[in-house]
């Protein structure tokens, strides 16, 4: 079990390496997706991250263009990351080519006939 998690693992980070995503990167686009804009202390929750990991993640995305940063008027130390159209559209053309590759690679395995990939 170990050995194909592995291997789903690897497979799955070559794909968004294609997107110019890593991992991390797509975990915290996933946790920015389809929500309001958020404090980066909510997505640092949901990932079990640091607030200064997270920080950097963000900083990776904002240089791609993948999130932007709004200030909070109300406190000059506060600030809230939402996706922007670019990491919108990045995110489920990622998703999609990671696991119709994994339901292929499970019908191969196990030699099955009738499954819809697409």
């Amino acid at each position: 079990m170990r050995m194909v998690s592995n291997v789903v693992s690897k497979e799955f980070a070559r794909k968004l390496a294609r997107e110019d995503v890593t991992v991390a990167e797509w975990v915290m686009l996933r946790a920015l997706y389809g929500r309001d804009a958020l404090a980066p202390s909510m997505p640092a929750r949901q990932m079990g991250m640091t607030k200064g990991a997270v920080s950097k993640l963000a900083e990776r995305l904002l240089d791609k263009g993948l999130i932007a940063r709004t200030d909070n008027p109300e406190d000059k130390r506060g600030h809230s990351l939402s996706l922007t159209p670019a990491g919108i559209a990045k995110l489920p053309d990622a998703e999609h080519e990671a696991l119709k590759w994994l339901l292929q690679t499970l019908i191969d395995g196990h030699a099955l006939t009738a499954a819809p990939v697409d």
